[in-house]
């Protein structure tokens, strides 16, 4: 692998109030896409004006990161809607930062689901048929970033619309393939994540939790900015990745 792209979960904030370290403009020029917030689990209007300002600062691309309606929960929760539901509420989502994406000039690289709306999406094959035939219909050219093998995954490739896996560095897997679910995730060492994603992008293997080793497709990593010591375990990675001759760029570059 040359190149692969390096992406985060930027703007989940709300107000006054910071998710995680609050580091999001730190860790905005190391990487090169950024999945932005749009209100309904994290994020307001002026979050998403500012992060999307730093991402044009920086050249980097950018894409809706909608989730349930869920401010409390920070979109983890399970909400039990129907699929036109959902996929009105993220259609709702997806328009509201491309409007703010306009005053800065930047093109919508991309969608991808937050958190538990993500896995569901992933599992459920009518939200992800309804999702997928909908999206084709008004952006054909919109990326969706998806888990490899899931649901979404499936229908895109029947449908034809592009799409982005992903590799999680600070996620744990499974000998089938599936991220181990953790509420709460510890922090991590950013050398061990680093290298995790070097020998996933150098062998396409992942070591599980059960510890075999299994194969790894993925056009794109995602480090949360959630994740506790972040913006280390990004700045590692992204150094380690360039040391090793492999460039980061978005899919659209």
């Amino acid at each position: 692998m040359r190149s692969v792209d390096l992406n985060s979960d930027m703007g989940e904030g709300f107000g006054p109030w910071t998710i995680g370290d609050g580091v999001d403009d730190e860790i905005m020029p190391l990487i090169s896409s950024a999945n932005i917030a749009t209100g309904f689990h994290a994020g307001d209007p002026s979050i998403m004006a500012h992060t999307v300002k730093i991402a044009a600062q920086h050249g980097v691309s950018i894409g809706a990161h909608p989730g349930f309606r869920d401010l409390v929960g920070f979109g983890r929760r399970h909400m039990n809607a129907n699929p036109e539901e959902l996929v009105n509420d993220i259609l709702y989502q997806i328009g509201a930062l491309r409007e703010i994406a306009k005053l800065h000039d930047l093109p919508l690289q991309h969608v991808k689901p937050h958190g538990a709306l993500y896995m569901h999406a992933a599992q459920n094959e009518e939200l992800a048929e309804m999702l997928v035939t909908r999206l084709h219909a008004i952006s054909p050219n919109l990326l969706l970033y998806v888990m490899y093998g899931s649901a979404i995954h499936k229908t895109a490739l029947r449908i034809g619309h592009p799409v982005v896996c992903e590799f999680y560095a600070d996620r744990d897997y499974d000998n089938s393939g599936s991220i181990v679910f953790t509420r709460r995730v510890g922090a991590l060492d950013a050398n061990d994540v680093a290298n995790k994603v070097l020998r996933a992008c150098q062998d396409g293997k992942v070591r599980t939790v059960e510890g075999s080793d299994i194969d790894i497709s993925f056009d794109s990593v995602c480090i949360h900015s959630d994740t506790p010591g972040a913006l280390a375990l990004v700045k590692t990675t992204q150094d380690l990745l360039q040391q090793a001759g492999i460039t980061i760029q978005s899919p659209s570059h």
